[in-house]
């Protein structure tokens, strides 16, 4: 029972994750079921299911706060659920001693990419309103739909980040279209993953309370989109599915690492994390003074105007 609860508190999380940055909820439910030892397939598989109720939920919310656009859902959701299908049979055919190292290298390359590219960037903008194209979100929702399959995760972290660096789109747009496209993704890779590893070594328990914690968080995400600093939890996100997955791969077969070593890389891992978010903490802020004085300064430029026109 305690299990179940702390993973139905992990699935609340991850979709907050998810509903605020477009990415992570895969990522960081997959970790964790790799961190206890589940199969590589199963996990996916697991999260994937629960997935089709909470990118479902997440779909809606998002669709009623306005935040997405169904023709970009369309343009890239279909490829994302051919590539996940093909990502779910190709994990599946894997041995599980080739599987879980596998998918823990591309849950910390995910990862470090969450880290770095929100710790560095922030969101970009520009070239709002112009329209994204077939010839580029195809391909794009293959390779995304591809990698979330294999990895347990990426259709936020490869589909999020290249939307929001065409600037065509506004960040929130991106998020909510990223996450109501998820829901074909999750259904092809479930139907996949039936396909390759049959349903035996799937524990329906837990896809049911990861399914429960998502829904209920999915319309807060869907509201908090609006107000939450998405440079700051990109970069604590970031460092925890970093961490969590070099644990991993330090105790793998591949590595087997010694207590020393483990613990050093740890403490540099955690130095770095910190100083990620200490960083992103200070960038927001003078990102929120120099808006206001933008604002202010806009302010009293109308006022000259209305003066000005008032004494002619």
């Amino acid at each position: 029972m305690r299990a179940l609860i702390l993973l139905g508190l992990v699935g609340f999380a991850a979709q907050l994750v998810d509903g605020s940055l477009g990415m992570a909820y895969g990522v960081t439910s997959t970790t964790l079921l790799l961190a206890v030892g589940t199969n590589a397939a199963a996990a996916s598989a697991t999260v994937h299911l629960a997935e089709i109720g909470t990118t479902l939920a997440s779909g809606i919310s998002h669709w009623r706060f306005g935040n997405v656009d169904w023709k970009v859902v369309a343009k890239i959701g279909i490829p994302g659920a051919v590539g996940a299908f093909a990502g779910a049979t190709f994990l599946s055919s894997l041995s599980t001693e080739i599987a879980a190292p596998i998918m823990s290298i591309i849950l910390l390359l995910l990862g470090a990419y969450i880290l770095v590219r929100f710790t560095a960037f922030g969101l970009p903008r520009g070239n709002l309103g112009k329209p994204l194209r077939r010839r580029f979100l195809a391909p794009l929702g293959l390779l995304a739909g591809f990698v979330d399959a294999t990895g347990g995760g990426g259709w936020g972290p490869v589909g999020t980040p290249a939307i929001l660096a065409s600037g065509r789109l506004a960040p929130r747009k991106v998020i909510g279209s990223i996450d109501a496209s998820e829901f074909l993704v999750a259904i092809a890779a479930s139907i996949g993953f039936f396909v390759g590893i049959g349903s035996e070594n799937i524990d329906f328990a837990w896809v049911g309370v990861l399914l429960l914690g998502g829904v209920i968080a999915a319309p807060i995400a869907a509201w908090l989109v609006r107000h939450i600093p998405p440079r700051i939890l990109g970069s604590a996100v970031g460092g925890v599915i970093v961490l969590t997955n070099v644990r991993t791969l330090l105790r793998s077969d591949w590595i087997d690492a010694s207590g020393g070593a483990q613990t050093i890389t740890y403490v540099l891992i955690a130095v770095v994390w910190a100083a990620a978010i200490a960083y992103s903490v200070r960038e927001y802020r003078r990102d929120k003074a120099h808006e206001s004085v933008e604002a202010v300064e806009t302010e009293l430029q109308r006022r000259t105007v209305e003066e000005e026109t008032a004494s002619t």
